[in-house]
């Protein structure tokens, strides 16, 4: 018989699970809160953070699952674009029709079953995928006095940005050093504000989108990367990540910002290409992060005092997950930071469960995405043999260890550690010609269709496409730099 699947949220992580589920022979049923399929990328109101004249940060070749490719040459895609993308891959997989609207209110373990209250109606269903997403619900600080700001532009999260406009001519201070925060700071000094402010408790190292005409996350989103981080000490990974850092950018104290902790670990790496040129125009002004506010006025760590009209913060989401059953949050001890799975993923007590995309990472989504969806999809379908509850129990309990520390995932760890549970890594020796590539090159999702469940033939032809893309792999010669990088991990 036929298994059921509710399938919660019908952004990426919603959509690839169900094409993945259904070709293992499930029945998916997805729910969704908007109106219309992509999740953050519909840029509704209240449901995406996604604002009109958002790009991505991540290449095309990065922003794509392994059975359809983007339209077009474009390097990085407009929000627009994306959104087509998932639209043509929801009719692609016949997944339109399967998306029910409506707001998911609860979700309960009856028997050994799911109950998902959708709208005030009971629906029971076999299995159950969580995958709503994971920046839905922004985080904001508390600053003493914040609730007296009376500035005219007012006090928003970047969640709720939707543009330039009402900022014209005002003085805007952006508080945050990650993407949002840069990308809109930016925005702002370039579309007419009269004064950006950004503030920030640490100055994190900025790594353009571009560098040398490659995306930068095609140089330190590789499999190298993953292999290092797990055979050299920590401090000879971060110097390598450094080294391709400053090559690509320089330092921030080199453009007039604060200087950043000499551990590029310790301070993290925000990817924007266009703020510290502002910075070094004095277009933006960079200060410590604030104290207190009063009507308009903000105090600073450094004393410094300024007026604002308006204030976005871009500090970050807590995770929401509003409609969990309290049995099934105290299993999953979800707090707003952490919930335990095994690796992200499954929970020993909770069988027919699976959450999507819940990790917080550095990098693209959608190459783990699909690899994580895999895996779920291999693992219930019985293509690939379930993980034991001792070793899941084990990986919860070295979570565990590391709750309460920052535990932001690169994007190639959650790659390859999904890929390996699905049984889909390629091996080194198995393709000599694309070692280069493999090694060095984007992680691109067709390199995951070369082995393991539903290999395709023509996966090799648009590996190699995709690695030589924008120029970086155009030839299996380990460059100077990526030989003496090999040779320290390298099996003997």
């Amino acid at each position: 018989m036929t298994q059921t699947v509710a399938v919660i949220g019908a952004g990426p992580g919603g959509l690839v699970t169900a094409r993945w589920l259904r070709s293992q022979g499930f029945e998916p049923t997805i729910f969704e809160q908007g109106s219309a399929l992509g999740g953050q990328w519909t840029g509704q109101r209240g449901h995406s953070g996604v604002w009109p004249a958002m790009y991505t940060n991540t290449s095309r070749v990065l922003t794509a699952f392994s059975d359809l490719e983007h339209e077009g040459d474009l390097a990085f895609l407009s929000n627009h674009d994306v959104l087509a993308y998932l639209d043509r891959y929801a009719d692609m997989f016949g997944l339109r029709t399967r998306i029910r609207f409506g707001r998911v209110d609860h979700l309960a373990r009856v028997g050994d079953r799911w109950q998902v209250t959708c709208d005030g109606t009971d629906e029971a269903f076999d299995r159950v995928v969580v995958a709503t997403g994971r920046f839905r619900s922004p985080a904001i600080p508390a600053v003493p006095g914040i609730g007296s700001f009376t500035g005219s532009a007012g006090i928003i999260s970047t969640f709720h940005y939707r543009g330039a406009k009402p900022y014209a001519g005002k003085r805007v201070l952006v508080a945050g050093c990650a993407v949002s925060a840069l990308d809109i700071a930016t925005e702002l000094a370039q579309l007419g504000a009269a004064r950006v402010v950004v503030t920030q408790r640490r100055q994190r190292y900025v790594l353009p989108k571009f560098a040398a005409g490659v995306p930068s996350d095609h140089r330190i989103f590789t499999r190298y990367g993953t292999v290092a981080n797990e055979a050299l000490p920590s401090a000879e990974i971060e110097r390598q990540l450094k080294e391709i850092v400053l090559e690509a950018n320089g330092s921030p104290e080199q453009y007039g910002a604060p200087a950043p902790d000499p551990s590029l670990f310790a301070a993290g790496v925000t990817l924007n290409q266009g703020y510290l040129p502002l910075v070094a125009e004095g277009r933006i002004t960079v200060r410590p992060w604030m104290t207190s506010v009063s009507g308009t006025q903000l105090s600073f760590a450094d004393g410094h005092t300024e007026e604002f009209d308006g204030i976005l913060f871009g500090t970050g989401f807590a995770l929401d997950l509003p409609f969990l059953d309290d049995d099934i949050r105290a299993t999953l001890d979800l707090d707003a930071v952490h919930l335990d799975a095994d690796r992200y993923t499954f929970h020993p007590d909770l069988p027919g469960l699976a959450i999507v995309g819940m990790w917080d990472q550095s990098g693209g989504y959608f190459v783990p995405l699909e690899l994580q969806a895999r895996w779920i999809a291999y693992t219930w379908g019985g293509a690939i043999p379930p993980p034991g509850k001792a070793e899941q129990r084990s990986a919860i309990a070295d979570y565990r260890t590391r709750r309460g520390t920052s535990q932001k995932t690169r994007m190639n760890l959650a790659a390859l550690t999904f890929a390996r549970a699905a049984r889909v890594e390629p091996h080194l020796d198995n393709w000599p010609d694309l070692r280069r590539a493999l090694l060095f090159g984007p992680l691109a999702p067709s390199c995951f269709r070369l082995e393991g469940p539903d290999a395709l033939p023509e996966a090799q032809a648009r590996f190699m496409r995709d690695a030589a893309a924008f120029g970086a792999i155009t030839s299996n010669e380990l460059t100077e730099r990526e030989f003496r990088y090999w040779s320290q991990v390298a099996p003997r």
